[in-house]
């Protein structure tokens, strides 16, 4: 319980530290913007490349990955499907929603709870490199390589090389290839990515607060069905068939049965929101849906803890 409280409370003192900057102008007119993208296209590869670097690629295939992993593309297609039978969205909105329905905050949220709620952060390896391997990957090519009808569409060499040309993905290939061949990065080289890589969560925390700063009430335009869609998808039926995976499908029980629950209940990460914004596509979207899962999901983490701990 304490560190579900703790984790959030963290979360909020530095996203209101961004709405106020925003509310004061501090950091000029596209402080949202440029800060996305400093999180995006500088920050989160470094961060990316130092997880994977001394990550086990073969968490990725532990029974664990059924239920999280499943439970993430499921949900993830349900959106794609409804979205585009309901409201006609191109792809790379669908992709902005598929990815706030099932992308969960599994580092800044994930590793504390997992660590004081579950008593071990290797928990949260199988949704951590799934997200960072498959989704991410497959989302941002999406984005990258949509036509918003606009210009001249792209290229389809540009849109197939799209990506090994996408920061997040290079990170996460740069990473695993020092996971896989034992190398280390020398120190002359390790210490500035550190320093970079630090700023990944509080730049996209920041760039999320400030966006606040004169938006309207979360899902009251007319896209509030699709924010409310994706919600309900993440805070609600991603943990559900978690839960239905986990015992039925790969037969887990006990803290395993709970970690994988409480995993997917967690609320989707504000690395949707930098995508979004650093792609323009789908921003208000991924603004609202983080919002409301952050503040809907502390009853839900808080009732699976009790319903199964």
């Amino acid at each position: 319980m304490t560190a579900v409280l703790g984790g959030f409370a963290a979360l909020a003192v530095v996203i209101a530290v961004g709405w106020l900057t925003g509310r004061t102008g501090a950091l000029g007119p596209d402080a949202a913007g440029v800060l996305s993208r400093l999180s995006y296209y500088v920050a989160t590869p470094a961060l990316l490349l130092l997880t994977l670097a001394d990550a086990d690629p073969a968490a990725l295939l532990s029974a664990a990955l059924v239920a999280t992993g499943g439970s993430a593309l499921l949900v993830a297609a349900v959106y794609v499907v409804l979205a585009r039978w309901w409201w006609r969205l191109r792809p790379a909105q669908l992709a902005t929603g598929a990815l706030a329905s099932a992308y969960v905050n599994a580092g800044n949220l994930g590793v504390p709870i997992a660590v004081y709620v579950l008593g071990d952060a290797s928990y949260v390896a199988p949704v951590l490199l799934f997200q960072v391997l498959v989704m991410a990957p497959l989302g941002l090519s999406v984005l990258a390589g949509s036509h918003d009808g606009t210009g001249p569409a792209p290229s389809r060499w540009k849109v197939l090389s799209q990506p090994v040309r996408t920061p997040v993905v290079l990170g996460c290939a740069l990473g695993l290839l020092l996971a896989e061949t034992g190398l280390e990065l020398p120190s002359v080289v390790l210490r500035p990515v550190e320093l970079l890589a630090a700023l990944a969560v509080p730049a996209a925390l920041l760039a999320f607060g400030t966006s606040l700063h004169g938006a309207p009430r979360p899902a009251s335009g007319d896209g509030g069905g699709q924010v409310w869609l994706a919600v309900v998808l993440k805070n609600l039926a991603q943990p559900l068939l978690a839960y239905v995976l986990g015992r039925w499908v790969v037969d887990l029980s006990g803290v395993p049965l709970l970690a994988v629950t409480i995993t997917s209940a967690l609320p989707t990460a504000q690395n949707v929101f930098v995508y979004a914004t650093s792609y323009d596509r789908g921003t208000e979207l991924a603004r609202d849906v983080v919002l409301l899962t952050t503040v809907l999901s502390v009853p839900v983490l808080v009732g699976v803890a009790v319903a199964l701990g």
